[in-house]
């Protein structure tokens, strides 16, 4: 799972509109046009010839996009923290727990709230499970979160925002 896919999901499982999300790339500090949006979500045509572009987008998500959008989520979501600049910290080792943590916070859910979630996408994990992918990468009890809990943390989201 990339960036992109992460991005497209994201926006389907909270309906996020296209206006909306040139909003929120803005207050995480980046400037974004209507067209680099909808290019962040469009998937590159596919030849008959050419099978390597089946996850291709027409314009890749880095690390450093798809932060500022977290960030600017959480802003969006909550209103601006004074005078607060999270620093950046995405690597494509940690995409999917900073994912997790920061869509938890823009959302005020609590891991109650989470594993709710989870068990409406038929997917039971543990609290103690839950708790490790959102420690701080380096800590002890840190644990990588998969893509499939990811996919299915999003898919509950359309579940219950749509």
């Amino acid at each position: 799972m990339n960036h992109n896919d992460r991005l497209t999901r994201l926006r389907y499982a909270l309906d996020i509109k296209d206006t909306d999300m040139i909003e929120i790339f803005s207050l995480g500090g980046m400037t974004v046009t209507k067209k680099e949006v909808q290019a962040l979500l469009k998937k590159k045509e596919q030849d008959a010839e050419d099978r390597d572009v089946e996850n291709e987008y027409e314009l890749e998500c880095t690390d450093e996009m798809l932060e500022r959008f977290l960030n600017g989520f959480i802003t969006f979501n909550r209103g601006p923290k004074d005078g607060i600049v999270p620093p950046l910290e995405l690597n494509e080792y940690n995409a999917n727990n900073l994912l997790l943590k920061k869509v938890k916070i823009a959302l005020s859910l609590t891991s109650e709230d989470i594993l709710d979630l989870l068990a409406d996408a038929d997917v039971t994990i543990s609290n103690s499970e839950l708790s490790a992918v959102l420690r701080k990468e380096g800590h002890r009890n840190y644990k990588p979160c998969g893509d499939r809990y990811i996919r299915n943390f999003l898919k509950a989201l359309s579940f219950h925002y749509r």
